[in-house]
C-alpha cells in the first residue's frame, strides 16, 4: 500500500473500523465560517460541533478534507514549486472525537495506524508534546514505548492550539519522521529544527480547555480530539520520498504536463512543472466548488493561482492554452475520491481555457518587456520598481508574476519604488482595482463619483421623475455634449432608473427635454453608487445642466418586479422543502424570466419541485402587501432577515417582507434587498417553475416564469401536448399509456436488432477495413484463434460474444474488435481456461489497444477489454494479438 488513493482509503477505513463515521470533505468555500476565505484545515466543518452550537448523530468522525492556503493569513502561494512540501491545495487526513475519547485513545489509534497499518519503523519516529502536558508525555511512554529522548517537550505556542483569542484550546502532540542523517537538520526544539531531516507528519490536538480571557482557562466538560495529517506528506514517507512532488499523484500530473510541453521533470524547468501540477489541483477544486475567476475576493485568489500556473506554462514553451488540457489527468487520479471533479470536468476545462486565452496576450507582452528591461541585471540586483509598476498598471502584469519570473535568476524587485509609483498615480490604482480588460474605459467613473457624489435613486416610489444632467461620457471619456446619433452615457443628479445589481437587470426607457430625446438601453452602477444611463441620442444635443423628464419602461419594469419578488418567495419555499441550509448563490431577474442559484448538494425531485411551486403560489394568492423597511444592518440581521453571503451592505439596509407566518413577526419571507418589487404578492400573478439543474458542485439552479409569460408558456405546452396526442391518435388522458406502449415496442425492436447483429457478427461479419476480417478460425502457435472485426455491435455485447466464441472453438483465443460510428474501436479478448497459464487476456488486449492508438486495458486472464481512437486499424489490432501469441 503506497499509492495516494490507497493511503487515503486505508486511513479512512482504519478509523471506520474503530467506530468513526466517514464524513465527506466539506467544500473549499466554508459553509459555517464566513471569517475564512477558504477551508484550510480538517476541523473547519466541525467548528460548531466543537463549540457546542451544532449536534451531529455521531461522536467520532474521520475525513479527508480538501484544503487551500493561498490567500490571507494562510498563504503558501509564493513558495509553491520551489520547496518540497508547500502546496496551495492539499488534503488533510483527520480523526475527531466530540467529547468521546481523549488523549489515551487518540495516541493509541495514531500509533497503531502508523506503525502497524502503515508499517513505519518505530526507530524513525519521534513525538513532541507541550512542555506542561505531563499526561501526554506519560501516555507516549506507556502506549508507544518511546524512550524519553524521543518525546520532546516544546514550550512554545507551536504545541498549544487555540481557535481564537477565546474559545476551545489545548495542547498538541506532533509526530515526526526522521528521513536520516544524510539530510541536514535537527529534531524539533533544536537549533537546527528548520532543516529537512525531521518532518512533521501528524498533529494531534487535545482540545482540553476553554480560553475565557488571556491567562484565564477553564477545563472543558467534554474534552475532544482534532488531528491533522497531510496526505501528501505521509504519502512521501510511505513511498520512500523526501519530496512531496515525487509521490505517484504528482508524478502523474507532472508527466502529463511534461508530455505536452516537452520539459524535463528533472531538469532546470522542474519548478515550473511543479507549479502547474499544484495549481491545477487548486484551480480545478475551487471551480468545482463554485468559485470562478474574478477581480475580488475568492475569485481573485483563484485568478492569481490560475495565472501563475499559466505563466509557467508559457515559460515551458507552451504555444497554446495548456491548463485545460491537463484536467483529464487530474480527474483520472482524483475523480474517484472526489466525484465533484467528474461532475464539473467540462466547467473546469472551459473556465481554464477561457482564462488562459485571455491572459496569454497580457503574459506575452509583459514577459517581453520584462526580458528587455532586465537583460543587463545579474544575481543579487534589484529590478526597477517603476518599471514593475508600469508592467502592472499599463499591461496588467501582476507584481507577484514579475517577482516570480525573476526569482530563478536571483533578482529581486524594488518594492519601495513600486509603491511610490502607485501612490503617485491614484487614478490608475483605482483603474487597476476595478480590473483588467476594460480598465481604461472604467477609469472615468471614479473621478466622476468623487466630483458628483452618489446618484439619488427614486425608483422605489416612482417610474417617472425629473432630473438634471450632471455629466456625459463618450468613448470612455467625459464629454461636453452628445449629438443626434451619438452613443454614450448620461449621469443624472437623481433617477428612477434601476442600475443593474443584485441579479436584477438595469432599466430601460427615455430621457426627454426641450428639443432632445435620449433612448436608455441599459442602466449600470459605477463606482458603487453612481447610476449611469447607457444609450443613444435620438434627437437634439444633450449637454450637462440640461433638465430632463425621466421615464422608465413601465411594462418591462412591472415584469421585472414580479420576477424579483418571485425569487424571494421561491427562496423561502426552497428552505421549507429542502432545509435551512439553502442559501442564495446568485440570481438573474429579467423581464421575461428569472433564475435562482442556491447551495444544495443533490437534484430536486419532481415532487419537491411541485411542493416548492405550490408553497410560493399560495403566498401569491394571499395577495398580501409587500413591505419594505430601512433598518440598521445589525438590527436587520437580528430580525431574521436573510442576506446574500458575500454581499457588501452599508450601515443602513433595505428589508423586504412578504407573506405571513413562518415564526418571523416581519413576514413569511424577509430578505435584505436593494431591488424593486411588486406592491402586493398578487401582482406576481403566477409562478411556474420551468427547470432545475446543476450549476457547479453543491450549487443548483431553478428557472421560472411569472404572470403573462407563465400563462403563455402553459398554453403553449398544452397546445404541444394536444398536437402530440393527435399525432399518436389518442387523447391527452390516454397519451402516457400510449407512449409507454410505443417505448416498450421500441425496446423489443432494439433487442431483436441487437440479437440479429450479434448473430451476424459471429456468422462472419465484415471487418472495419473491408474483407472478411479474418472471420475463419485459424491456428496460431498451435492454438485455435478466432479473430473478427465487427460493426454495429454494442460494446456491452462484446464480452457475451467472446464467451460464445470460446464455446464455439472449445480451446483457444477469441478476439473481437468493434468499430463505432465515430471511428473509435473497442476490443475484447477471451482465453479459454485451459490456456490462461500460457496466455493472459490482459496482455493480449493491451497489444491490440496499442495498435488502435490507445493505452492500457484491463480485466482478468480469461477475459479483458480495452479501446482505442483509431477503428480503421481493427485488422492491425487482430494481427498484433496473433503476433503476441507467437505467430
Amino acid at each position: 500500500m503506497s499509492g495516494v488513493n490507497e493511503i487515503r482509503s486505508e486511513f479512512l477505513n482504519f478509523f471506520a473500523k474503530n467506530d468513526h463515521e466517514i464524513v465527506p470533505s466539506s467544500p473549499l468555500v466554508p459553509r459555517n465560517d464566513p471569517t475564512l476565505m477558504f477551508t484550510n484545515a480538517g476541523m473547519v466543518q466541525f467548528k460548531n460541533v466543537f463549540t457546542g452550537l451544532e449536534k451531529r448523530p455521531y461522536q467520532r468522525a474521520t475525513t479527508s478534507q480538501k484544503c487551500v492556503r493561498a490567500g490571507g493569513k494562510h498563504n503558501d502561494l509564493d513558495n509553491v514549486g520551489y520547496t518540497a512540501r508547500h502546496h496551495t491545495f492539499f488534503e488533510m487526513l483527520g480523526n475527531f472525537s466530540f467529547g468521546n475519547y481523549f488523549k489515551d485513545r487518540a495516541i493509541e489509534l495514531a500509533w497503531n495506524l502508523i506503525t502497524k497499518e502503515f508499517a513505519l519503523p518505530k526507530d524513525r519516529l519521534l513525538v513532541t508534546v507541550y512542555s506542561e502536558d505531563d499526561e501526554a508525555f506519560g501516555l507516549w511512554k506507556k502506549i508507544a514505548g518511546l524512550p524519553e529522548s524521543k518525546i520532546i517537550r516544546i514550550p512554545t505556542g507551536d504545541n498549544f492550539w487555540q481557535m481564537g483569542d477565546t474559545g476551545p484550546c489545548g495542547p498538541c502532540s506532533e509526530i515526526f519522521f526522521d528521513h536520516g542523517d544524510k539530510i541536514p537538520g535537527g529534531p524539533p526544539g533544536s537549533p537546527d529544527e528548520d532543516g529537512d531531516r525531521f518532518i512533521e507528519i501528524w498533529n494531534l490536538v487535545f482540545m482540553q480547555f476553554e480560553q475565557i480571557a488571556p491567562g484565564n482557562r477553564n477545563p472543558l466538560p467534554h474534552p475532544s480530539i482534532d488531528t491533522g495529517m497531510g496526505l501528501e506528506r505521509i504519502a512521501a514517507v510511505l513511498q520512500g520520498k523526501h519530496d512531496n512532488y515525487e509521490i505517484d499523484l504528482f508524478v502523474a500530473l507532472i508527466r502529463a504536463a511534461a508530455e505536452l510541453t516537452g520539459a524535463d521533470p528533472h531538469g532546470p524547468q522542474k519548478a515550473s512543472l511543479r507549479v502547474i501540477a499544484d495549481h491545477l489541483r487548486a484551480s480545478a477544486f475551487l471551480i468545482a466548488d463554485g468559485v470562478l475567476p474574478s477581480n475580488e475576493g475568492r475569485g481573485y485568489v483563484l485568478r492569481r493561482i490560475m495565472r501563475r500556473a499559466m505563466r509557467h506554462g508559457q515559460l515551458l514553451g507552451a504555444k497554446e492554452p495548456l491548463m485545460y488540457r491537463l484536467v483529464w489527468a487530474l480527474v483520472r487520479e482524483m475523480g474517484q475520491a472526489y466525484p465533484e471533479l467528474v461532475r464539473a470536468e467540462s466547467l473546469i476545462e472551459e473556465t481554464l481555457r477561457l482564462e488562459e486565452t485571455r491572459f496569454r496576450k497580457t503574459l506575452e507582452r509583459g514577459l517581453s518587456i520584462l526580458d528587455e528591461k532586465s537583460v543587463s541585471l545579474k544575481k543579487g540586483d534589484m529590478f526597477d520598481g517603476e518599471t514593475a509598476f508600469t508592467l502592472y498598471d499599463t499591461y496588467g502584469f501582476p507584481l507577484d508574476l514579475t517577482q516570480d519570473a525573476l526569482r530563478n535568476r536571483g533578482i529581486g524587485v524594488d518594492i519601495a519604488s513600486f509603491t511610490d509609483a502607485m501612490e503617485r498615480q491614484k487614478a490608475k490604482a483605482r483603474e487597476s482595482w476595478k480590473g483588467s480588460g476594460d480598465s481604461s474605459a472604467e477609469a472615468v467613473w471614479f473621478p466622476l463619483r468623487e466630483k458628483l457624489g452618489p446618484t439619488e435613486f427614486l425608483g422605489y416610489e416612482t417610474e417617472s421623475a425629473e432630473g438634471v444632467v450632471a455629466a456625459l461620457v463618450k468613448d470612455g471619456k467625459e464629454a461636453d455634449s452628445l449629438k443626434t446619433g451619438d452613443t454614450g452615457s448620461v449621469v443624472l443628479n437623481q433617477t428612477p432608473f434601476y442600475g443593474e445589481s443584485g441579479g436584477q437587470v438595469g432599466d430601460i426607457g427615455v430621457l426627454t427635454g426641450d428639443g432632445v430625446r435620449f433612448r436608455v438601453t441599459d442602466t449600470q452602477k459605477k463606482g458603487g453608487d453612481l447610476f449611469v444611463h447607457l444609450g443613444t441620442v435620438e434627437e437634439g444635443t444633450l449637454k450637462p445642466g440640461t433638465a430632463l423628464a425621466l421615464e422608465v419602461d413601465h411594462g418591462r419594469r412591472t415584469a421585472i418586479r414580479a420576477n424579483h419578488s418571485a425569487t424571494h418567495l421561491l427562496h423561502e419555499a426552497l428552505r421549507q422543502v429542502l432545509g435551512d441550509h439553502i442559501a442564495q448563490r446568485g440570481s438573474l431577474v429579467a423581464p421575461d424570466r428569472l433564475r435562482f442559484d442556491f447551495a444544495h448538494n443533490k437534484p430536486i425531485s419532481a415532487e419537491e419541485l411541485s411542493r416548492i411551486e405550490d408553497i410560493a403560489n399560495d403566498v401569491v394568492l394571499e395577495n398580501g402587501e409587500v413591505v419594505t423597511r430601512s433598518m440598521a444592518v445589525d438590527d436587520a440581521r437580528a430580525s431574521g432577515a436573510r442576506a446574500l453571503f458575500g454581499e457588501k451592505y452599508g450601515d443602513e439596509v433595505r428589508v423586504v417582507s412578504m407573506g405571513k407566518g413562518s415564526g418571523n413577526m416581519l413576514g413569511w419571507s424577509v430578505e435584505l434587498c436593494g431591488g424593486t418589487h411588486v406592491k402586493r404578492t398578487g401582482d406576481i400573478g403566477l409562478i411556474s417553475v420551468t427547470g432545475e439543474s446543476a450549476v457547479a458542485s453543491g450549487v443548483r439552479r431553478i428557472e421560472a416564469l411569472t404572470g403573462r409569460n407563465a400563462r403563455q408558456a402553459a398554453n403553449a405546452s398544452i397546445q404541444t401536448a394536444k398536437a402530440a396526442a393527435a399525432e399518436l391518435r389518442t387523447t391527452l388522458d390516454d397519451m402516457p399509456a400510449r407512449i409507454a406502449t410505443l417505448l416498450e415496442e421500441r425496446k423489443k425492436l432494439e433487442r431483436d436488432l441487437s440479437d440479429a447483429r450479434k448473430k451476424l457478427a459471429m456468422g462472419g461479419g465484415a471487418s472495419a477495413a473491408g474483407g472478411d476480417g479474418g472471420a475463419d478460425i485459424r491456428t496460431v502457435a498451435d492454438v485455435k484463434f478466432l479473430g473478427r472485426a465487427v460493426q454495429g455491435v454494442d460494446v456491452k455485447d462484446l464480452k457475451s460474444l467472446a464467451d460464445a466464441g470460446k464455446k464455439q472453438i472449445g480451446s483457444g483465443v477469441v478476439a473481437l474488435v468493434a468499430t463505432s460510428e465515430d471511428g473509435k474501436a473497442s476490443v475484447v479478448v477471451g482465453v479459454t481456461p485451459d490456456l490462461t497459464s500460457r496466455f493472459s487476456a490482459v496482455d493480449l488486449v493491451r497489444k491490440a489497444s496499442e495498435a488502435l492508438g490507445g493505452k492500457g486495458g484491463g480485466g482478468k486472464p480469461d477475459m479483458a477489454q480495452a479501446g482505442g481512437p483509431d477503428g480503421a486499424k481493427a485488422n492491425d489490432a487482430l494481427k498484433a494479438i496473433e503476433k503476441a501469441m507467437g505467430a
